[in-house]
């Protein structure tokens, strides 16, 4: 009884002890820290749980936006400042880095000039007959859908998803998954989704990872077997080319295999290629999937622009066969304006890019981030959302407003704006697929209205993506496609009514392909 008696008061002595120690630090982070006197959110300051809490409810986007301050330049522009830490719970084998976790800078640059190979002018024009059919699969799927069910709206977010990731299925591993034509392989989609997802939390409160609270998560939000389905399917596909060897095919894999390590030592998921795989699909189709589902909802809610885009590529190109990369299809200034101003709107990657001081031995001096010394280690960040949403920057940040990119505002406030619209991130960790997200963006959409008319579904239907008046979460502006943050963004809509027009559509019938218009799902799945 003593021994329990003594038990006792020693567990009530440590409780003490902690009780003691979390009022002391709580109290130091509001008061004291270095960091203390920067506005912001009471409990922002005293835990990372407040970013895993909107990490979790897909919105860190929009609380970041409502407590914004912008730091951009300073912060991505400095080569003093690395990737922060938290990009290590990304890694998928002890020691092996992909683009996307790498903090040494030396290495990344590696990294970068390997990767790039794939993505240079040569390159895209190597894989451009790709990007041309898998759009091709895409115009027939709603020719078959708009001809038999002409009242049937067609979800735009799948339909992009879909096409993102069979092109870059093929640019990768030169093997088609086919998602826009059948359901098998489909949860690929998912499961990279539920990826970004799961890492996402835990880049934003990285102790999930080193409490090893990780699986806790994965019980939560059901998503392990998600993403075991998904690395499942892509080991298939690392192991099914390198089977085949490596000139079998062009594409990623045979550009990089010789530079990299693609065996991992007898284990495929311990090898560079895998890791970089895991970082390039979603990577490859989630800037593209999420600017197209944009596009097509603004567009669709604005005739003014529908219509002047529309004049634009039907005055430009004599058939739907000249669109294609090109000095024809870059004079078409307004489509561009188009899709920088959905790039603004609906940022592909809304989440906060962290970076830190990783300084060498030989550097000297602070970092300062818009006159302020930052303290070395200390985590520092912008919401690209909360950027480009910014009114001092774009004014009447909610409209889109494509004419805001061309030069009849002052050239002050272009200069300015300019600066601020960082999309692909900024400095050497910037995206490096930048211009074939571009190219992809505009042959898409060029194609689609060459061939088509669309409008926005009628009714609740026809709402679908859009926020809900009242929300009271920062989704209550009704006119506003709606994002939601995993790191990168997910979303669902429009739901559009597409119609063929009769002078040009039978340019994309020859050949045949005949497509079941069902095998297109009518809803996304958030």
């Amino acid at each position: 009884m003593a021994f329990i008696n003594l038990l006792a008061v020693v567990l009530v002595y440590i409780g003490l002890g902690l009780l003691f120690y979390a009022l002391f630090l709580l109290g130091y982070r509001a008061t004291l820290h270095p960091l203390s006197k920067y506005p912001g959110p009471l409990v922002a300051r005293l835990t990372d749980i407040y970013s895993l809490y909107y990490a979790a409810s897909k919105r860190l986007h929009l609380a970041i936006w409502q407590n914004h301050l912008d730091f951009a330049q300073d912060i991505y522009n400095n080569e003093r400042l690395s990737k922060s830490r938290a990009y290590l719970v990304a890694m998928q084998a002890p020691g092996v880095h992909s683009i996307f976790d790498v903090i040494d800078r030396q290495l990344h640059r590696k990294k970068r000039k390997v990767i790039g190979q794939a993505l240079t002018q040569r390159a895209m024009r190597d894989f451009e007959p790709i990007i041309i059919e898998q759009t091709t699969v895409f115009l027939k799927k709603i020719y078959d859908v708009s001809r038999v069910t002409p009242y049937c709206p067609i979800n735009m977010t799948p339909a992009c998803r879909y096409l993102g990731a069979d092109i870059v299925s093929l640019l990768a591993f030169g093997q088609a998954l086919n998602t826009q034509t059948s359901s098998e392989n489909r949860f690929l989609v998912e499961g990279l989704g539920a990826g970004s997802f799961f890492q996402n939390m835990r880049i934003q409160y990285p102790k999930l990872a080193r409490l090893r609270l990780s699986s806790l998560l994965d019980l939560f939000t059901n998503i392990r077997n998600k993403r075991a389905k998904a690395k499942e399917l892509i080991e298939k596909l690392i192991t099914t080319h390198i089977a085949e060897g490596v000139d079998a095919k062009h594409d990623l894999y045979s550009i990089v295999a010789g530079q990299i390590d693609t065996k991992g030592n007898g284990n495929i998921r311990h090898s560079e290629f895998w890791t970089e795989s895991l970082f390039f699909l979603p990577a490859g189709g989630d800037t593209t999937s999420t600017c197209l589902a944009t596009l097509f909802f603004y567009l669709s809610r604005n005739p003014v622009c529908y219509k002047k885009l529309s004049e634009e590529i039907r005055s430009t190109f004599t058939s739907g066969s000249e669109i294609r990369d090109g000095p024809q299809l870059r004079s078409c200034e307004y489509l561009r304006a188009c899709i920088d101003e959905a790039l603004r709107i609906a940022s592909p990657v809304p989440s906060v890019l962290w970076r830190e001081a990783v300084l060498t031995a030989t550097e000297k001096g602070d970092i300062v981030v818009d006159g302020h010394v930052i303290p070395r280690g200390t985590q520092v960040g912008v919401s690209l959302y909360s950027l480009h949403h910014n009114p001092d920057y774009f004014p009447d940040p909610f409209t889109y407003k494509p004419e805001r990119w061309f030069a009849d505002a002052s050239e002050t406030q272009s200069s300015t704006m300019r600066e601020a619209f960082n999309p692909f991130s900024l400095g050497s960790r910037a995206c490096a697929g930048k211009a074939m997200a571009y190219m992809e963006i505009s042959v898409l959409i060029g194609r689609t209205l060459w061939y088509f008319d669309f409008k926005a579904a009628q009714g609740a239907e026809g709402q679908l993506g859009a926020g809900k008046e009242g929300d009271k979460t920062g989704r209550g502006r009704t006119s506003e496609f709606q994002i939601y943050d995993v790191f990168s963004s997910m979303h669902d809509g429009p739901n559009l009514l597409f119609s063929s027009r009769k002078e040009t559509i039978g340019e994309i019938l020859e050949g045949g392909c005949r497509i079941v218009p069902h095998e297109w799902p009518s809803q996304a799945t958030r």
